[in-house]
């Protein structure tokens, strides 16, 4: 398949891009905490979180959901409609383990987000051993009244590495999820981290080739952020593994995001972490300077998503 198909005059098929096309206008994300746990955090598989995780539960910039649903997405749209100009939103459970409740529980809360006129569709991130039947079904009903997207957080394909950061699942479980997802038509987002301890830029490669073939909609690339009380920055104290630099972190990028089909959209190509909780990278607090080197050097290399992709 040509790559301008999907591309344009891309060098990669931008989230933003995607959006436009399939909502016809620009619309953006409402962060939000529905206050759900994880099974790696409850006991039920382990405690604590994936390592990397925050006490927010990689949602630091979330809105909590209270009693009164209307007001908080009020609140999470003012955290962004300044800024935006829209007036059409994707609600995104940001925060833990969206799916991880009785599907019961779960109706309540999204059936009535998703029958918003703002909300243009639902954005679940989850793990892949949280979809059991009844919650597949309940997500086949909300796909059915708008767009749904699951996000599934991988990381890693290598066992070695799930079983340091404390994944708490194998990856053919993620596997397992994709193909179900896919069954009832929900569009599914995998997440991946560049630079978890331990990994070269193969390693991360054959993750992303994996994702690639796995089946996903969407990828987002993720820059590992050391925060502050955190497992791994406590890891990092005795170790000082190594952190990207901006330069190799930018040049790994490149090479994942050509092995990545035309066709795939790309949620997310760095990330950002509170500035008060951030210990390194800290050339990562500088948003502007980071994806404008990405873009000069994309440019420069003739960085185009795909190129190395073999179906």
């Amino acid at each position: 398949m040509n790559n301008d198909q999907y591309l344009g005059t891309k060098r990669y098929y931008s989230v933003s891009e995607y959006f436009i096309k399939t909502f016809g206008k620009k619309v953006y994300k409402l962060s939000l905490n529905a206050n759900f746990s994880c099974p790696n955090r409850d006991g039920s598989k382990s405690t604590g979180g994936c390592i990397f995780c925050s006490a927010g539960g990689s949602g630091d910039f979330a809105e909590t959901i209270t009693d009164n649903l209307g007001l908080s997405l009020l609140k999470a749209k003012q955290r962004i409609v300044r800024k935006s100009g829209t007036d059409k939103f994707i609600a995104y459970f940001q925060s833990y383990t969206n799916t991880y409740a009785p599907a019961i529980e779960l109706e309540k809360l999204f059936l009535p987000v998703i029958n918003r006129k703002d909300v243009v569709a639902l954005s679940i991130a989850t793990r892949p051993d949280c979809l059991p039947d009844d919650v597949l079904q309940l997500l086949n009903k909300l796909n059915c009244i708008k767009p749904v997207f699951v996000e599934l957080g991988l990381q890693t394909i290598h066992d070695k590495t799930a079983e340091f950061i404390n994944r708490c699942y194998p990856t053919s479980e993620y596997d397992i999820a994709v193909k179900k997802l896919k069954a009832i038509g929900v569009n599914v987002v995998t997440h991946l981290i560049i630079g978890l301890p331990g990994e070269d830029e193969q390693m991360i490669i054959q993750s992303a080739k994996h994702v690639a073939k796995s089946g996903a909609d969407g990828i987002k690339l993720q820059l590992l952020h050391l925060l502050k009380n955190t497992r791994l920055s406590d890891y990092y104290e005795q170790t000082q593994f190594e952190i990207l630099s901006l330069e190799k972190y930018t040049q790994i990028l490149a090479n994942v995001i050509s092995v990545l089909p035309p066709s795939m959209v790309i949620h997310r190509i760095t990330g950002d972490a509170p500035k008060k909780d951030l210990i390194e990278p800290k050339w990562s607090a500088d948003k502007k300077r980071v994806l404008n080197y990405i873009k000069c050097y994309f440019e420069e290399n003739n960085v185009i998503q795909g190129s190395n992709y073999v179906d």
